[in-house]
């Protein structure tokens, strides 16, 4: 096949730059997750561009940032696929490059009518993004607004993605997912972290299954290191922990039908909020209302809003608020 021609040179200066795993989301819907062993009859299949550092590509993009990805794909109709819809969303893709020794990414997922899902994972070309092909755009991670980061990717080029963009003044994110162990000398280039209740716990060791829990566990990871803790909590909301304290921020009453993808739609869109300026509480209501909507569609990309949609969700919560 055609060798995917995505490694033209990028020096412009973008709003985020999201440097991550690219990966295509086989999706199985049933009545419930099926248990240890258990065979169960579903009811659909679907095919989605996937991977957390493309969904979150989509995601800021759909809320109107400037993006470029940094990742890797097979030189498969897999990454043909994952690379012209990211070009299709208006993401610059000139750092996506292919691997000829890995088959793209691909991600198995089951999702339960209540909207629960499970995932596995199978990393292929996403493990051949190394430290020379990031340190070959670190131009552009230096001239970032905001650069997005997540753990499906070597952590050594993660790590360096973050320092480069520190260097060049950049806000950084880390949305250490995959739950993994991480030092407090790595998370020092982080400004802001990421996590879901399991991450949180195999950063710091403490349970964080309701929000006083989950307090506790944000300020032991800012302690860490990160400027800004932000802890999601699925339908519970969130915790953030920052320099001026830590709160709770309450989840919008929608019903859910497909979570997957929800996490990325919120850092995705905390990221664009963050790099037009947007005040810390306001980017985090922003966030919080892109996964309001994307957990009422089903799939990942296919489910993010765009910037309209997510204005009047926040409209809407600010309305039912009132009453």
């Amino acid at each position: 096949m055609a060798v995917l021609n995505v490694n033209a040179a990028h020096t412009d200066r973008f709003d985020v730059v999201v440097v991550g795993s690219l990966n295509v989301d086989l999706v199985v819907h049933a009545p419930r997750l099926p248990l240890p062993g258990e065979t169960l009859i579903g009811d659909r299949f679907a095919t989605d561009q996937g991977g957390k550092g493309g969904n979150q590509a989509v995601a800021a993009a759909r809320m109107g940032a400037r993006v470029a990805m940094l990742g890797r794909v097979g030189d498969d109709t897999h990454g043909t696929r994952l690379v012209q819809a990211l070009k299709r969303e208006g993401i610059e893709c000139g750092g996506v490059s292919v691997d000829n020794t890995r088959p793209s990414g691909v991600a198995s997922i089951m999702v339960a009518n209540s909207g629960e899902n499970c995932i596995v994972v199978v990393a292929g070309a996403n493990h051949g993004l190394m430290p020379a092909h990031v340190e070959a755009h670190a131009a552009v991670l230096q001239a970032a607004k905001v650069v997005v980061a997540q753990l499906e990717t070597p952590l050594a080029s993660v790590l360096l993605a973050l320092r480069l963009a520190r260097q060049g003044g950049a806000t950084t994110v880390l949305n250490a997912a995959p739950a993994a162990t991480l030092s407090a000398q790595q998370l020092s280039v982080v400004d802001w972290l990421v996590v879901n209740e399991s991450e949180a716990q195999a950063l710091v060791g403490l349970p964080a299954g309701d929000a006083a829990q989950a307090r506790l566990a944000a300020l032991a990871l800012r302690a860490l290191g990160p400027r800004h803790v932000v802890m999601t909590l699925g339908g519970a909301g969130l915790v953030h922990a920052a320099e001026s304290g830590v709160a709770h921020h309450a989840a919008g009453q929608v019903q859910a039908v497909d979570a997957t993808g929800a996490g990325d739609t919120f850092v995705g869109a905390l990221a664009a909020c963050l790099a037009s300026g947007e005040l810390p509480e306001a980017a985090l209501q922003w966030g919080q209302a892109a996964a309001a909507v994307a957990v009422t569609r089903r799939g990942a990309q296919s489910a993010m809003p765009s910037r309209a949609e997510v204005r009047a969700q926040r409209a809407h919560q600010d309305d039912s608020g009132a009453r």
